[in-house]
């Protein structure tokens, strides 16, 4: 292996790449977390029982939006497939079971569900249309369901605040121990029917076993032991991470490696730019909503315009994260064409950004060129991408360009990892370098590329 040592794996999944010439070992990603990496792009969807009641709140643990009034005449998964293709996603990931509590697939968990909706006669089931319809668009398909919260069982913020305590308002230690079980099957169902999941979004973390929540681990390590899991036990392999908004933006610099995890997940650290120096590989995934606050259909905000789109992809996938985001289907189960139109252009955007490649490198060592042919016209954005299958090892370096005679200094950064995006004013240069400043090993660079639009 080139320049990083070899591997050794340690209990937990966890892997690092030893350094020979300094002793350290940095954390390195699974397969699976360089797979993930690699897709750069996802969408979300969310679609639940309270886009047919408008402004009810879950937290009100009252009033209960009929499970009759779910009656999605037009809904077409197929139609969600196409948003995520023009966008140019790679996976998706479904709402199965928000903080409602209600139950979008066969489930005889408790009676809120589709087993009582109006839908197919009770019949349908949303998260296998779902899965089905991701396979056939070539999309991977992750489910979101969350064990935190369950309006319908009184459930709010799992092991910090019980608001109506658990179980249709029974606080007690008993109840608590069926809540968790009901946890364990509603998972179990999930990831045992539908067949292979790339990510399983459990938002707002998992609380340990001892301290009163559900196993979820045997049944992760038995069915699905490859998925990405965002807010995962911390136990886990393959675990990704918040990255503190939802506003689509990673901080920077925006690390993918920390210590103990970056959520309310029963973990330790709350470090949403995660740590050089931490122990474990676990990249941020950037949600967010096409308009403010507008996770479901009827809450109402504007939408983002187009410039604020292409700034957020620069932010997230160009800040070392993936980008997740989610699209709000009407209560007839469609999503509305002027959102369609809006996911195209975002994808013909990013697509058109970047095809005008100029020049291209790859190396290993502190410094790296990159030669502009001549009459290609000015640069004005970089690429960096580092080979993390041997960890980030880059920690300081400096983009300068070669402007007639002089060289001219045009970025300072930390952190490169998968993909790090560097946009400046147009500039004619003859030349770029990356001038790495410190590292934690020999910088290993797989993509020092150069654009202009």
């Amino acid at each position: 292996m080139a320049a990083g040592g070899a591997y050794a794996a340690l209990p937990g999944g966890i892997a690092f790449a030893a350094n020979a010439a300094t002793g350290r070992a940095l954390p390195v990603p699974t397969a699976a977390q360089r797979r993930w990496a690699d897709m750069e792009l996802g969408m979300f969807f969310h679609f639940d029982i309270p886009v047919f009641k408008p402004n009810w709140n879950w937290r009100s643990f009252k009033d209960f939006p009929d499970p009759k009034l779910y009656n999605p005449a037009k809904l077409d998964t197929d139609q969600w497939m196409e948003a995520a293709k023009a966008y140019g996603a790679k996976y998706v990931v479904l709402v199965a079971k928000h903080c409602s509590g209600f139950l979008q697939w066969q489930s005889d968990l408790y009676p809120y569900g589709l087993k009582q909706a109006s839908w197919r006669n009770g019949k349908g089931d949303l998260v296998k249309d779902f899965v089905e319809s991701a396979r056939r668009y070539g999309l991977l398909p992750g489910l979101y369901a969350s064990v935190s919260g369950n309006g319908f069982l009184g459930v709010d913020n799992l092991g910090r605040v019980f608001v109506k305590g658990c179980w249709l308002g029974d606080p007690s230690p008993e109840s608590k121990k069926r809540y968790a079980k009901i946890c364990e099957r509603m998972t179990e169902e999930l990831w045992s029917r539908y067949g292979e999941l790339f990510e399983i979004w459990f938002d707002g973390g998992t609380l340990a076993p001892s301290k009163g929540g559900p196993d979820l681990l045997p049944i992760i390590e038995k069915c699905q032991p490859n998925a990405l899991l965002f807010q995962g036990p911390p136990e886990a392999k393959n675990l990704i991470r918040w990255v503190g908004n939802e506003r689509g933006v990673a901080p920077y610099p925006c690390w993918a490696t920390g210590s103990d995890g970056t959520a309310a997940d029963g973990t330790k650290e709350m470090r949403f730019s995660g740590n050089p120096d931490g122990d474990r590989w676990i990249p941020g995934e950037c949600d967010v909503p096409l308009g403010r606050n507008r996770w479901f259909c009827y809450n109402k905000g504007p939408n983002w315009t187009m410039d604020y789109l292409m700034n957020m992809y620069d932010r997230s996938v160009g800040r070392n994260c993936n980008l997740l985001l989610n699209a709000a289907p009407q209560p007839d189960g469609l999503i509305l064409e002027s959102e369609m139109k809006i996911y195209a252009e975002f994808g013909r955007r990013i697509k058109e950004r970047y095809a005008n490649r100029l020049a291209a490198a790859e190396g290993e060592g502190d410094y790296l060129e990159l030669v502009i042919p001549k009459d290609s016209g000015p640069v004005n954005q970089v690429i960096l991408a580092e080979r993390i299958e041997q960890g980030e090892r880059i920690r300081k370096f400096d983009l300068v360009a070669l402007v007639g005679t002089e060289w001219k200094k045009l970025y300072s950064g930390t952190c490169v990892g998968h993909k790090h995006i560097v946009r400046f004013e147009k500039v004619a240069a003859s030349r770029l370098r990356l001038s790495v400043a410190a590292s934690a090993a020999k910088p290993l660079i797989c993509d020092f590329s150069a654009y202009c639009n």
